[in-house]
């Protein structure tokens, strides 16, 4: 027999430690393993999948809300167009101016009205009073200027509007 001593012994030691530290390093690895799926297991809560497959149900989740929002937000867009191009419509620019048309004692009993859009185009209504009479115009307004030659007192309510100067104003 051979002590341990000559090559063929030593040779059978080392490999013998290598073997004893490989199954301590594979019994180490396992611990750890068991340890890595329980903190899954508790992480993923359901315990039938694991982190690869549960980061991958969350990868397709993610592109289907992504694909939702697009969705989603185009729509908006498309909707707050149509909502932009209603409002250009509507009354953006008004103005009320009182005089009085006849210079008579009665008071500043006439009215015009300018009613005009983001456009500036819109109308200009004038309801000129007296004692006896009253009577009303409707004149157009395109792009800030009337289709008709507008009064002094229509042209100033037209300014008026434009201007953003809201409330009734008196001309004497």
């Amino acid at each position: 027999m051979s002590d341990f001593s000559d090559a063929p012994g030593v040779v059978a030691l080392a490999a013998a430690g290598v073997s004893v530290a490989a199954l301590v390093w594979a019994a180490l690895l396992t611990v750890r393993v068991r340890r890595l799926r329980a903190d899954q297991r508790a992480i993923l809560a359901s315990g039938q999948a694991d982190l690869v497959e549960h980061a991958a149900g969350l990868q397709e989740a993610f592109v289907e809300l992504q694909t939702r929002s697009e969705a989603l937000a185009e729509q908006l867009e498309h909707r707050m167009g149509e909502a932009e191009h209603r409002l250009d419509g509507a009354l953006a620019y008004r103005s009320l101016v009182r005089y009085d048309a006849f210079g008579e004692l009665t008071g500043h009993q006439s009215t015009t009205i300018a009613l005009l859009d983001a456009e500036h185009n819109g109308v200009v209504l004038s309801a000129i009073a007296n004692r006896d009479t009253a009577r009303l115009y409707c004149k157009q307004v395109i792009g800030g200027e009337g289709e008709i030659e507008l009064s002094p007192e229509e042209s100033e309510a037209v300014r008026l509007a434009l201007a953003g100067e809201i409330g009734s104003h008196t001309l004497d």
